[in-house]
Parts: structure tokens; sequence; C-alpha cells
């Protein structure tokens, strides 16, 4: 198999995931479709430019994160958009912590060994899309602008129409969750 056909094959499998990603963000299906079909289009069209300086994923996943943003701007003008809704789980939240902001005792997080070694199992990424998917919409779609799609926090907040500080406890929030998540499906497998 020659590189070019290896690249298709390569985009097919991770179709998948590239539809969850943008049907997280656009919350529409055929957007999600539409984004994802461009963005792979762009990754045939452009597959002389991939310089190999990142994973085949990863630079397709960068396509898709900018037909995301326009079809996130696109809703907004044609009054499509749906803002997000603010969270009313502060309890849970709030009982991982003491009175004096320290972690309870049974909140603590796990040691998750060398980060670099975990983020190389297959094992981790499929554990990590999994409770990706068990966030709630804003707090993943927060999340993903933020750490995986590397927009900064004003530009967050005003793609998504909110004020800062709700933007930062949507983050809190989500790495929270985030990192009980892995601990659970991930960490508790790997000592098992």
């Amino acid at each position: 198999m020659n590189e070019k056909e290896d690249r298709l094959q390569r985009l097919t499998a991770v179709r998948p995931r590239l539809v969850s990603f943008a049907l997280m963000h656009l919350r529409d299906r055929s957007q999600a479709e539409d984004a994802v079909q461009e963005a792979m289009m762009s990754a045939i069209e452009k597959n002389e430019s991939f310089a190999g300086r990142s994973g085949y994923e990863t630079w397709v996943f960068g396509i898709l994160k900018y037909k995301i943003l326009d079809a996130m701007r696109v809703q907004k003008r044609h009054r499509r958009w749906q803002p997000l809704e603010d969270e009313d789980d502060d309890d849970a939240i709030d009982r991982q912590f003491q009175q004096n902001g320290r972690w309870q005792e049974s909140a603590r997080p796990s040691s998750w060994g060398e980060p670099e070694a975990a983020f190389e199992t297959e094992n981790f990424w499929q554990v990590f899309d999994a409770c990706m998917i068990a966030l709630p919409d804003n707090a993943a779609r927060v999340f993903s602008l933020r750490e995986l799609m590397g927009l900064s926090t004003d530009d967050i907040c005003r793609e998504l129409d909110i004020k800062e500080n709700n933007c930062w406890v949507i983050l809190h929030r989500a790495r929270l969750r985030l990192r009980a998540c892995i601990e659970k499906g991930w960490l508790k497998e790997e000592t098992a």
C-alpha cells in the first residue's frame, strides 16, 4: 500500500471520531457531517502539504477545528446558535473539597505515572473519548475549545457568548469530571 492509500485508510478510520468531535460543538448532525466532509476534502487536497511535524490524525483534527469554528459563526449569523446553559451541580463539585479548599481524602487525585507514557497507550485515548462523551455538552464544548483546539479564554467567551468567570468555572468542572472518569476507567484498569 502506498502512502496516499494509507492516509485515505487512516482518514476513513478516524472519521467517526471527527464526526463525534464536530457534533459536540455544532449540535447538529448534518452540520457536523458537512464540517467533517470539508475537513477530509481539505486534507486530501492538501495532502502534499502535510509535513509530518505532528501525527496525521492530529493534522486532520487541526483542519476540522477551523471548519467547526466557521460553522459556529454561521450558526450565530443565522440565529441557529444554541448557547450554553449553566450547570446546576455545584454540590457534587463542592463535596470534593474541604472548607479550606483542600481535597477531601476520598476525592484526592491518583498518580498517573509518567504522562507521556500514558498518552501513548491506545487504551488511555479510548477511555478519554468515552469520558469526553460523558461530559455535559457545555463542559465538553468549553474544554475541547480550550484544551484540544487551543483557543484562548477570550476567544472562547466571544465564540460562545459567555463571561470569563463562567468559562473558568466550566473548565474547572470539566477537568474535575474528566480526571474522575479517567481514574475510574483507565487507572483502575491499568492496575488490575
